[in-house]
């Protein structure tokens, strides 16, 4: 009997966390910066293909589009709380952070999101 293979699994778990620990640090020294965001893409990217298999794909993508409204919606509150404080350092960095990991979420939800178009497309 062959062995599964379970690299790739591995390799998106490692994906996600390290997108998410190179979001928060990126939030915080270098926001808004478009070199980053564009490798935080690539590794969702990583993430949607290969960390998310059939079972997991609705629960998945109803999570990424509650992420995504609320990380939006927070990113507001923090920018109001920031200009009634004046603590600006919490209203820039958070927002950054919360940017970058949709930019990590994002395009790992729209691949997920083309594989159950797909899917549903095939069984018909």
């Amino acid at each position: 009997m062959a062995k599964a293979n379970h690299t790739w699994p591995l390799i998106g778990a490692w994906a996600f966390f390290i997108g998410l620990v190179l979001a928060i640090g990126a939030g915080v020294f270098a926001p808004q910066n478009p070199m980053i965001t564009l490798v935080l893409g690539l590794m969702g990217l990583v993430i949607g293909v290969v960390n998310v298999n059939g079972k997991e794909t609705v629960e998945f993508l109803v999570a990424t589009i509650a992420f995504t409204v609320a990380a939006g919606s927070f990113s507001g509150v923090i920018a109001g709380l920031e200009s009634a404080v004046g603590f600006a350092w919490f209203g820039f960095t958070l927002p950054s952070i919360l940017a970058y990991f949709v930019a990590v979420i994002a395009p790992a939800a729209a691949v997920v999101s083309l594989k159950a178009i797909y899917e549903v497309a095939n069984s018909a």
